[in-house]
């Protein structure tokens, strides 16, 4: 497989140090691996996700200096490729059908990106009997489709053989081979009507379609391999390499976020920063 990075931005804001940092990464490893650099856009959640936002990433990415393979995948442009994966997985019976009102899926996904590095009480879920859930589908109420890890587990006669291998460095320093626990995040959700189809189904999909061998993203993210890696396996898909890096931390400590309405490059160009000397700043001189 060639060797290939990425860098996904969602366009629910503007980008910040951290996003640059990450980027800047990425394609410095392409760069240096002789290999390619793809930019993908993860625009699936259509509450939050803004055109205005989608341009700014793409002014402040070519401000940085870096160039991309054209045309950008947009994921809202590609959500067939995602309901026919959960369709495979529900004819599989490796899904269920979850009816957590909307309020409890909101404090699940709060608690899920407040929480250090993703760890969370995982959550275990049950399927209805064939009555109920046609009682509660014929009162029109809302479901998600969550995954089953018993029958993934079921499946694959168990879960002793799901590996991956880390490059960088996970939150408590992991590295080299690492066995995947995919109960550390539970039955999630992979599928819901307000956003469509969910991050970590739709992540391994794009990733194996644009041939993607080396994932480069912030260690805040390496809980999110154990559950991925488990989706690759159920789905015939390839396992790249992860190489998850340190978060930048601004002077009070905390790690630059758009929910912290952390300092933006359209900030930082506005108040005189060069992209030289941000790339000099970030170690990337």
């Amino acid at each position: 497989m060639d060797f290939t990075t990425r860098f996904a931005p969602s366009p629910t804001g503007h980008l910040h140090r951290g996003h640059a940092f990450s980027a800047l990464t990425a394609h410095a490893a392409a760069r240096a691996a002789g290999g390619r650099f793809v930019l993908r856009i993860e625009d699936i959640d259509v509450t939050r996700s803004r055109p205005a936002f989608e341009a700014a990433i793409i002014e402040d990415l070519a401000w940085l200096g870096l160039d991309w393979e054209t045309p950008v995948r947009r994921q809202s442009e590609h959500l067939a490729d995602y309901h026919a994966a959960i369709e495979t997985l529900r004819e599989r019976g490796l899904v269920y059908r979850c009816f957590r009102t909307r309020k409890d899926l909101a404090a699940e996904a709060e608690a899920i990106a407040s929480a250090p590095h993703g760890r969370v009480p995982a959550f275990r879920g049950a399927r209805l009997s064939a009555a109920e859930e046609a009682e509660r589908l014929a009162a029109g109420e809302a479901f998600a489709w969550r995954l089953s890890l018993d029958a993934a587990e079921a499946a694959l006669g168990g879960f002793a053989g799901l590996n991956f291998v880390e490059e960088g460095a996970g939150p408590d320093g992991e590295r080299g081979p690492i066995v995947a626990e995919p109960r550390r995040l539970g039955d999630i959700v992979l599928a819901r009507k307000d956003v469509g189809v969910a991050y970590h189904l739709a992540v391994v999909l794009d990733d194996a379609l644009q041939g993607v061998s080396q994932v480069v993203r912030g260690n805040d993210l390496f809980e999110a391999a154990h559950i991925q890696r488990l989706l690759q396996a159920l789905l015939d898909l390839p396992t790249p390499t992860y190489r998850h890096h340190r978060l930048l931390t601004g002077p009070d400590g905390r790690r630059y976020a758009k929910r912290d309405r952390a300092e933006t490059l359209r900030d930082l160009r506005a108040r005189g920063m060069t992209a030289e000397a941000l790339r000099a700043e970030l170690g990337f001189g």
